[in-house]
């Protein structure tokens, strides 16, 4: 069963609901159908020819460390060449570095169709992407001039070096150090789980390093970003080495690795002690990466488990009468498919939108900066619990079937699960988004956001179809609304009330933006639906998911008004 990328939804979103020809951010007007129709086919069929063939055998052989390299699964490496000699990996990348100077959100199409196809692989790009996008911010001229042609085109591949042994999320406990050596510095220390760390598809890995430099205090104030090859300008090899291959539950195709820098020699990226600021420039970026990592592996999973619920005969229909029928006729069936297909499509337009703002904001639109960094622990967050649990939904739909290796539900499973942990595990984007961006420039960005929703249930007044659809929206953002004054209420005197409800807000606020999403593509779908199959697919699922996910919201508001005295009240030695 393979993937095949789902067009006519990105071709509905991009030029019917977003019409992003008409949006006045730059590039968008060369963004006609015609031409975005022909990259996202041949993206496709990259993803369905090359990359979603290797994802069992990635899955299967996974990687191994030998003489100190890293090799890839059988396959990966010329699939890799495809992509770099399509120039795939710099859709966005500016021009003068050898991109091809697209939005992101072009980008963010296209990573869904490889992240959907084969996760694991799409990683090592993915990380390049990241790279790039700190050097470009943070480096010096000559540091773009050496580095960002060669991450662009992927000859050379980047990595994030956060993690350490004794911490992840907390890096001001970090132990990895950085001493001065002329021009240069030597980095000495050890990073974990660092994804794409070695392999064997490029020339040099760029690795992208937090350490402590003299002279910065403690915590996270004395940290500073450098960069650090593999290889040296010399070519010869730099005082760095993979310890160790993780052995992980999932996307066993992606090298993640134990890095020792043992002196490696290294160079300051931006200033000296603002580590922190230079690696979360790309945080948004890559949050909303991992986001769709959470919805695009569940589109794989329900393409295949659609599949076998119209091919599996199992058992009769709820009428009784005549032969066994496809599992397709039974009604919780049904339940489960339309359940993930309301989320993945619904999580697709709230990811081209996020994409969008992102492109918004890179062009000096501060009110679409501050609203895409509300979203993004949204979309991280949300779109990955969410799309585990339509993995699950789908594995469940192969009944025993999905829990043997020789079918692909078990897989998806495995690879999604991660989603929800790295980049900021999810109680931590709930956490940032309670603690912080909530109340970020004084709250502006979650007042736009609430108002956007309720233009948008106000605009459907009166219309016979779409007002039944707004009104559980505009129900859901009143919850919200209420949650949010619960947290004013609470949050100068007991904190651990407001937190205890942050991921229940997360889940919140989640729901109501795939409610403002559906309500969108619903407005566009009434106008044609009479005439398409397409569009009249787009309403049943938009009712679907108004009458049967946006009811959770009331859950999670009276989770969140139960404050957080059950969660507090144990001694630590009673769990």
């Amino acid at each position: 069963m393979s993937y095949k990328a789902p067009l006519q939804d990105y071709a509905f979103l991009l030029h019917r609901v977003m019409r992003v020809q008409t949006l006045d951010i730059p590039g968008y007007a060369d963004l006609d159908e015609g031409f975005t129709g022909a990259v996202l086919e041949e993206a496709g069929k990259l993803a369905t020819e090359v990359l979603s063939p290797l994802n069992a055998v990635g899955d299967r052989e996974g990687c191994v460390l030998e003489n100190g390299v890293v090799r890839t699964p059988s396959g990966f490496k010329a699939a890799f060449d495809r992509l770099r000699a399509g120039g795939w990996m710099a859709l966005d990348c500016e021009t003068e570095f050898g991109g091809q100077g697209l939005p992101c959100l072009m980008h963010t199409v296209v990573n869904e169709s490889f992240v959907s196809a084969n996760m694991a692989l799409n990683m090592y790009q993915g990380l390049t992407h990241g790279a790039y996008s700190a050097l470009r911010a943070h480096g010096t001229a000559e540091q773009k001039a050496y580095y960002l042609p060669k991450l662009a085109s992927c000859a050379w591949t980047g990595t994030m070096n956060l993690t350490e042994p004794q911490c992840g999320t907390d890096l001001g406990l970090i132990r990895t150090r950085a001493e001065p050596d002329g021009a240069a510095w030597r980095i000495t220390g050890t990073k974990i789980f660092i994804s794409a760390g070695d392999h064997d598809m490029a020339e040099n890995i760029v690795h992208l390093v937090l350490a402590k430099a003299p002279g910065g205090g403690e915590g996270t104030r004395g940290i500073s970003l450098f960069v650090v090859p593999k290889l040296l300008p010399d070519g010869s090899r730099n005082a760095v080495s993979v310890g160790k291959l993780e052995a992980k539950m999932g996307i066993h195709g992606s090298a993640t690795c134990v890095m020792h820098y043992d002196g490696a020699k290294a160079w300051l990226v931006g200033d000296l002690h603002k580590g922190m600021r230079a690696m979360f420039t790309m945080m948004n970026e890559a949050r909303l990466g991992v986001g769709l990592q959470g919805y695009a592996v569940a589109e794989a999973a329900y393409q295949a488990a659609s599949a076998y619920a119209r091919e599996r005969v199992q058992g009769r229909a709820a009428e009784g009468a005549g032969p066994a029928q496809p599992l397709i006729a039974h009604p919780d069936i049904r339940r489960s498919l339309m359940d993930q297909k309301a989320f993945i499509e619904g999580a697709r337009a709230l990811a081209f939108w996020g994409a969008a703002l992102i492109d918004r904001g890179r062009h000096g639109d501060a009110g679409a900066e501050g609203l895409a960094s509300l979203l993004i622990p949204v979309i991280k967050g949300f779109l990955t619990d969410k799309g585990f649990e339509a993995t699950v939904q789908a594995q469940q739909i192969w009944g025993g079937h999905g829990y043997i290796e020789d079918n692909p539900a078990s897989q998806f499973v495995r690879d999604a699960r991660i989603a929800m942990i790295y980049e900021g595990a999810n109680g931590v984007q709930a956490l940032d988004l309670v603690g912080r961006k909530l109340a970020s420039d004084g709250g502006k960005a979650i007042r736009t956001f609430l108002a956007t929703v309720l233009a948008e249930c106000q605009a459907q007044d009166g219309d016979p179809v779409l007002e039944p659809l707004a009104k559980p929206v505009k129900r859901a953002a009143g919850q919200l609304q209420e949650a949010l004054g619960y947290f004013m209420s609470v949050a100068g005197t007991s904190p651990h009330d407001a937190l205890a409800g942050s991921t229940d807000f997360l889940h919140l606020m989640g729901h109501v933006s795939l409610g403002l999403m559906w309500l969108r593509m619903a407005r566009v779908a009434a106008a044609e639906a009479d005439t398409s199959p397409f569009l009249q697919a787009k309403l049943v699922t938009a009712r679907h998911y108004m009458t049967r996910q946006l009811p959770a919201c009331a859950l999670h508001l009276a989770r969140i008004l139960a404050g957080g005295e059950t969660l507090m009240a144990l001694d630590a030695e009673a769990f």
